[in-house]
């Protein structure tokens, strides 16, 4: 009964969202999507295949870049075939990074010295992006693998962590040394338009948004997806931390400040009308999963006994670190809403209980 209601509603969500445009750019192609602002993707592989980056005129000659791909050669060959292609003849003026993960900040240091320009990006994402980037090569921490045993990982995934650990900093060109600082409510002039910073957090520390009013256009990067949820997951460096109630709060103050009627340019997946519907879906989503969370936890459970009150897809070990920080994300919201406990036992294993 419960995966019929999930179902029901996701369909009924599905057809409040509107998808103007029946294709999306191939790797080398542009398409406009709103006068001097221009949609192009860049490869990444596996399950998402791409990720959506922007292109916008910033006077005559030159584009300002939203978002830049991972780190390394095929997008570096998708790049110069836009340069060669859509975008010739234009110098980059200034590249704009909404948040610190390596899908959109990978070839920031690559286009920055390329076209010697500025990286415009939010502190907090480049400062905890520099920090991570810092950890390649070095060993797992004995702090991460506490957390990671807390949450009921056994001998041999805590091993494959430790032999995967270290690896943010390969999926980045080597970082810009200098940032233009990107805060909510800043007001940024691009070419003939002014654009509206506005901040999310919980899926990155302080996720930069951009809206134009004037061309009824926001810039999501991963604060709001038209057919996923945003990963939001507890880390090894926060280990109390409340991601989730953050990335809920963000959501509600993007309902509140941007008008329902911008074409919405996501990261991931295609642009889309409904921006007010898909995060009202959003937060019901995980309102509903919070509810299921508290009724599993009657009786008490480990981070990885939870999965299935979270997730429709089984969780194999390539998955089980981001299901496991998701899960303590929801967990932690509980606790924090005073509707769970934590309990470590002898073993160093933590078990949550509902309140």
């Amino acid at each position: 009964m419960r995966d019929g209601i999930e179902e029901a509603v996701r369909e009924k969500e599905r057809a409040r969202l509107d998808y103007p445009f029946e294709r999306g750019p191939a790797t080398g192609e542009a398409i406009e999507v709103a006068p001097g602002v221009r949609w192009l993707r860049m490869p990444l592989g596996g399950s998402l295949a791409f990720i959506n980056v922007w292109a916008i005129d910033d006077g005559v000659g030159k584009v300002a870049i939203v978002d830049t791909g991972l780190g390394g050669e095929a997008t570096q060959s998708a790049w110069k075939k836009a340069f060669a292609g859509p975008l010739a003849g234009l110098k980059v003026s200034r590249v704009f990074v909404t948040h610190m993960h390596p899908d959109h900040i990978g070839m920031a240091g690559w286009l920055t010295r390329r076209f010697d320009c500025r990286l415009w990006i939010s502190r907090l994402e480049f400062l905890m992006c520099r920090s991570l980037a810092a950890d390649t090569g070095r060993e797992a921490p004995r702090d991460a693998l506490t957390f990671f045993k807390a949450a009921g990982w056994d001998e041999d995934a805590l091993e494959t962590y430790k032999a995967r650990f270290g690896g943010f900093g390969r999926a980045l060109h080597a970082l810009p040394d200098s940032f233009q600082r990107l805060s909510d409510g800043d007001v940024v002039r691009i070419g003939d338009h002014d654009w509206r910073v506005v901040i999310g957090s919980g899926h990155s520390p302080e996720h930069a948004c951009l809206w134009a009013p004037s061309l009824k256009l926001i810039i999501t990067g991963d604060q709001v997806l038209p057919k996923i949820s945003s990963n939001v997951s507890v880390f090894p460096t926060e280990p109390n931390g409340d991601p989730l109630t953050e990335w809920l709060t963000s959501l509600a103050r993007v309902k509140a400040t941007v008008p329902d009627d911008v074409l919405v340019l996501p990261a991931h997946n295609d642009p889309f009308r409904g921006l007010h519907a898909r995060i009202d879906h959003l937060i019901g989503g995980h309102e509903r999963g919070l509810a299921r969370l508290h009724a599993l936890i009657a009786e008490p459970k480990r981070a990885v006994d939870v999965f299935r009150a979270l997730f429709r897809r089984q969780i194999d070990n390539g998955l089980l670190g981001l299901a496991t920080g998701e899960s303590l994300a929801h967990l932690n919201c509980l606790i924090a809403r005073g509707q769970a406990t934590r309990t470590r036992d002898g073993d160093g294993i933590d078990w949550y209980q509902a309140s």
